[in-house]
């Protein structure tokens, strides 16, 4: 039995009323035009007889005439008319192209009119076409432009635009002024450009003044009563970009940004790809430059596996790992959701992949075993590992249960199945630790120290501190605060942290492992550290913000286990430079190998007993541990 179908779906529902609205439209322009046809003709006359009515309409039988020919000009005009496309352009959107085709149609409207005229023995006054062809141009694209003008009235009128300041006056620029300007959707009317070019200064953008460089941001800011500010400069470098958005900060405006060159040069500038200002853009500097070639050459053809793959650090590895043509890449995590997701986003982009995702967790040495045993990885980038630090404080055991005894058996699989390297991710936290966390990361380095003097894998470590946006990172809290309103919570006004993004991380520790030939610990260098409290003050402020006034700030106290600062060298370490001058390797700190094999299996055996002992027992192999050092 077939189903009688009784109506039209919405979306011909909807067709219908824009092809009627368009129909409306069409019915009245040419109402409009009939009347603009005979109204120019009449005014002709009047204006070569000089506004004289009684010689005009008594002295002469023009008007006459000119009644007679009303009916076929007024066909001959819309019917040219309709050939330019007078009636199916959008007018909303009007510009110089449109009036071009207005001038010509009228004109030639008149012309033809004329020659009619002229055949039909209509008598007409010859300087009748030269006025008529003016009055008519000029009547039409009034008609055509007041719609226009009263549409954007309109809309300013229903939504008030946020006033805006500029900030760029190049190729990006003009294509968000041309979208600002032309969008009904766009919240937001340019009153002024900032530019730098001194040669720039005093001319326009599509009617907007170009006001001077960056040290009239301020001032200008305050003089047009800006509300937001627009960056639009994708090609600038990291460096110039931050320094520009100091400046803006100290404005009370909200400050926005245009994507990067890439999608500049890809056509894809527009007011619907501008997004908020991220701290990211503040703390960003000049992009990391790595070797390609270096990381190409031992990525490729090789198997690989990332534990760990699907948490912040992890992801990203496989990401960029992919991108290097692996002959197999193993994602092993034993979240699920984490290792679904990343999996699907490389399916998607790279089909032609060798992709294996487990689950499974690195505690689990009998799992670990049949990994490797099955996939015998010659690559093994080690990420798994708890690394929130209040929260380990709550639980040291599973601490180094995870972190400890996870690497220990990635490294002895890795070991006994002749993997060629392995890397393990540590942190900054690992020196001079005052958690448990940072310890745990320290025992870590020194079972890879251990494992590269014992065996043929290059085992190596890679040191760095904060990647901004990562889970549990203070970067989405401070996000979320602001978005509810407040307080922002800082633990103390004077606690300093190194932040990276997570590519350029992920960057440098593929360029370490490229550099790595065994025993190393790779440094990172992170740039200037960052006051933590002035980054709460500056996401407050980019969010349009006053800090302690819109939004609070409370300070809360550092957190068990969490330090004022942290450090990225042991003092007896020293520094070695690389061929990449964002990479050092730290001098080997030797110890008892022995002593500490026995104290691994104590260790062991307090874990396996969640004996509260367990941080006496870290303090008597890492001595630069210092629980008590977290206070204040």
């Amino acid at each position: 039995m077939k189903f009688k179908k009784t109506s039209l779906s919405p979306h011909h529902d909807m067709d219908r009323v824009f092809n009627s609205a368009k129909a409306i439209r069409i019915v009245l322009l040419i109402f409009s035009d009939a009347i603009l046809l005979n109204l120019s003709a009449f005014a002709a006359l009047l204006i070569r007889f000089e506004f004289n009515f009684t010689t005009l309409i008594y002295g002469t039988e023009y008007v006459i005439n000119i009644l007679k020919f009303s009916p076929i000009y007024t066909i001959l005009g819309i019917c040219l008319f309709a050939a330019f496309k007078l009636y199916t352009s959008l007018w909303e959107f009007a510009s110089v192209d449109e009036l071009v085709r207005i001038i010509i149609a009228c004109f030639i409207v008149d012309i033809g009119g004329f020659l009619f005229m002229h055949l039909l023995n209509i008598g007409i006054p010859r300087s009748f076409p030269a006025i008529n062809g003016l009055l008519l141009a000029t009547f039409v694209s009034a008609s055509r432009f007041s719609y226009r003008f009263i549409r954007s009235t309109r809309r300013k009128n229903k939504n008030r635009k946020r006033r805006t300041m500029l900030i760029g006056a190049g190729r990006a620029a003009a294509i968000a002024l041309k979208d600002f300007q032309g969008s009904e959707s766009s919240e937001n009317r340019i009153v002024c450009i900032i530019d730098d070019d001194p040669k720039k200064r005093g001319d326009y953008m599509r009617g907007v003044r170009i006001i001077g460089g960056r040290d009239k941001i301020i001032e200008a800011s305050i003089k047009y009563d800006i509300e937001d500010i627009i960056l639009a400069m994708p090609s600038v470098s990291n460096s110039t970009r931050r320094e520009i958005l100091e400046i803006c900060q100290k404005t009370t405006c909200k400050v926005k940004t245009l994507p990067g060159i890439f999608q500049l040069a890809n056509g894809e500038i527009s007011i619907s790809k501008i997004r908020d200002i991220q701290i990211e853009d503040l703390l960003g500097r000049d992009a990391v430059k790595v070797d390609l070639s270096d990381i190409k050459n031992y990525v490729r053809d090789r198997v690989v596996l990332v534990t760990g793959g699907g948490g912040s650090i992890g992801s990203e590895l496989c990401r960029q790992i992919a991108q290097y043509e692996p002959k197999t890449l193993i994602i092993f995590d034993i979240y699920e959701n984490n290792a679904y997701s990343i999996q699907l986003e490389l399916m998607e982009h790279y089909p032609e992949l060798d992709l294996q995702v487990l689950i499974g967790s690195v505690r689990d040495p009998e799992r670990i075993d049949a990994l490797f045993e099955t996939y015998n990885p010659e690559l093994v980038f080690h990420a798994a590992a708890h690394k929130h630090v209040p929260l380990m404080e709550m639980s040291p055991n599973e601490a180094i249960k995870n972190n400890v005894f996870g690497t220990l058996n990635v490294a002895l699989a890795a070991d006994k199945y002749g993997t060629k390297r392995m890397l393990l991710i540590s942190t900054d936290k690992a020196v001079n630790p005052t958690s448990i966390m940072g310890a745990s990361k320290r025992l870590c380095e020194m079972i890879i120290q251990t494992m590269d003097n014992r065996s043929k894998t290059e085992y190596v470590a890679v040191r760095f501190g904060n990647v901004l946006g990562s889970n549990g990172s203070v970067i989405p809290l401070f996000r979320k605060q602001i978005a509810n309103g407040g307080p922002v919570t800082v633990t103390h006004k004077d606690i300093i942290r190194y932040f990276m993004t997570i590519p350029e991380a992920v960057e440098l520790i593929l360029q370490a492992g490229a550099y790595a030939s065994g025993g190393e610990i790779f440094v990172l260098d992170m740039g200037n550290p960052v006051r933590i409290d002035d980054l709460a003050r500056n996401m407050i402020k980019l969010s349009g913000f006053e800090p302690d006034v819109d939004i609070k700030i409370v300070y809360t106290g550092l957190r068990p286990g969490e330090k004022l600062y942290e450090e990225l060298l042991l003092s007896e370490e020293g520094m070695k430079k690389t061929a990449n001058e964002l990479i050092y390797i730290g001098h080997r700190v030797e110890f008892d190998e022995t002593e500490f094999e026995r104290n691994i299996e104590e260790l062991r055996r307090l874990c396996e007993t969640n004996s509260p002992e367990i941080r006496d027992k870290v303090k008597s192999i890492v001595h630069e541990y210092n629980p008590a050092a977290n206070a204040n």
